[in-house]
C-alpha cells in the first residue's frame, strides 16, 4: 500500500505554505499599521499550520 496517501500529504504541505504565508501576511499588515503585538488571528492560522503538517507527518510515517 506504499503511496496510498501520497496525493493527501502533497495536499496538505500545499495548503501548510498557504497557511505560513497567510499568516505573514497578517504580520506584515501589523507591523504597517504600527502594532506592536501579535494579531490574533495570525496565531490561529499558525496553530491550524501546525496541525495540518502533523496530519501530513502521521499519514507519510503511515504510507512507508
Amino acid at each position: 500500500m506504499a503511496g496510498e496517501f501520497e496525493d493527501i500529504v502533497s495536499r496538505l504541505e500545499m495548503i501548510s505554505e498557504e497557511l505560513a504565508d497567510l499568516a505573514i501576511a497578517r504580520l506584515r499588515d501589523s507591523i504597517d499599521a504600527g502594532g506592536d503585538e501579535l494579531p490574533v488571528d495570525e496565531r490561529i492560522i499558525t496553530r491550524a499550520r501546525r496541525a495540518v503538517e502533523k496530519a501530513a507527518h502521521l499519514l507519510s510515517e503511515r504510507d512507508r
